[in-house]
């Protein structure tokens, strides 16, 4: 596995000049949600990466292939195969209704669809792991693009990486016109998927899109195309930033159905969720094994009594979120452990068991030590950007704080 030692660095924003930056990451940058409860989400640190740590994780090498690419490739031959298989559908033991609905449209063109997918890394003991993939609806748009732009007028002798804004609007221009109306598909109530969906919104209005803000409930489908109910306006292109699982909760007369067997441009297709259920890896004994899967992801196994001091496994819900319900023993108190155990127990289909890996924390200049998150998006199987997040315990949860992830510009005269 890949070494972490001395390739990651946390460099602090000046403290006289924090206030101002974390204003301008507040109203330049998207982040409406500075604060979960008591704590500030916006860290004044930035993850400075040396250049040969990017090249690990977003290019290929004579030596070792890049780790995002390869998973991304690895994920979506799995895809292939279960939409080949589609018994092997039912031991994902996805809620009935998605399942009945994957089996029934077999019209899936994945050349025509756009593939997001973000792998978590993970600094660890024993060099980089993975906790998932976010293969559905992956966020963190802005964190990834505007952070790090933000950032870089604090500190010096660093740059930017990718951009994911840059390369999912490439991704749509390949099929679609500019000019054309893109539906940006959202939970309409919440203000933290709002804010990811108006800023890639405003940078696709800003290039010659029209974007349009819908829940899903206000698009219609006539013979597989999408059209905005309110008008029936035709719609080219949608953004789905509305987890799959999520629809179920809306009335079936909705056409939540006709996400999945539209031919309009969609990033992410419904048949993402294939790979977005923490199952998964209970199936790559029927899946060939996908070696860097195997390689990078602990142990997962299905839900099983673990004894009651066990603290090598934690318990996931197999479509959680941000970190939400995770076992990490210190993090986790005894009636909540409980609860969770209990819960996993009972509804065995909906939590996985998985083992825990050692997270090695990175220390501060000014001796901090804190645990880090770097999500890796890959769009069309291409290396597409990184943000990163960062939490005083070994839980990157709802309260972990957001933080650019940087390159360090080699100085003139250095190899």
């Amino acid at each position: 596995m890949l070494s972490t030692k001395k390739q990651i660095k946390l460099i602090k924003i000046p403290d006289k000049q924090y206030t101002s930056y974390r204003q301008q990451v507040i109203f330049q940058g998207y982040k409406w949600d500075p604060q979960v409860y008591d704590s500030n989400t916006v860290s004044e640190y930035a993850v400075v990466l040396n250049e040969e740590t990017e090249q690990e994780l977003a290019s290929l090498s004579e030596e070792l292939a890049s780790l995002s690419e390869e998973l991304a490739a690895e994920t979506t031959a799995i895809e292939a195969q279960l939409l080949a298989d589609r018994s092997l559908i039912n031991a994902l033991k996805l809620p009935r209704r998605i399942r009945n609905q994957l089996k029934k449209h077999r019209n899936y063109d994945s050349s025509r669809h756009i593939r997001l997918m973000r792998f978590d890394f993970h600094p660890t003991t024993e060099g980089w792991q993975i906790s998932e993939v976010n293969s559905d609806v992956p966020g963190s748009f802005a964190e990834s693009s505007i952070l790090p732009e933000l950032a870089k007028r604090y500190l010096t002798d660093v740059q930017e990486s990718q951009k994911v804004s840059e390369h999912l609007l490439l991704a749509f221009k390949k099929r679609i016109s500019l000019g054309a109306r893109i539906a940006f598909v959202h939970a309409t109530s919440y203000a933290d998927d709002r804010q990811v969906v108006q800023f890639m919104g405003d940078h696709f209005q800003h290039n010659g899109y029209q974007a349009v803000y819908l829940a899903p409930d206000r698009l219609s489908f006539r013979e597989g195309v999408a059209y905005e109910k309110d008008n029936q306006t035709n719609i080219q292109g949608i953004v789905r930033f509305f987890p799959l699982e999520w629809m179920l909760c809306l009335p079936f007369r909705t056409q939540w159905q006709g996400f999945y067997q539209t031919s309009t441009v969609s990033c992410n297709h419904p048949f993402a969720i294939l790979t977005q259920s923490k199952r998964l890896p209970l199936l790559f004994q029927h899946l060939g094994q996908p070696t860097l899967w195997n390689k990078l992801l602990p142990e997962t196994k299905a839900v099983e009594a673990l004894d009651y001091e066990d603290s090598d496994y934690l318990y996931k819900p197999v479509f959680g979120r941000v970190g939400e319900s995770i076992t990490i023993r210190e993090r986790t108190s005894e009636n909540e452990f409980k609860k969770i155990r209990r819960d996993a127990l009972r509804f065995k289909k909906e939590w996985i068991v998985q083992k825990r890996f050692d997270s090695q924390p990175i220390l501060t200049e000014d001796g901090r030590a804190f645990h880090l998150c770097l999500g890796v998006f890959v769009i069309d199987g291409k290396f597409a950007g990184i943000y990163g997040r960062i939490s005083s315990y070994a839980r990157i949860d709802e309260k972990a704080q957001d933080l650019p992830v940087l390159i360090r510009r080699k100085k003139e005269g250095e190899m």
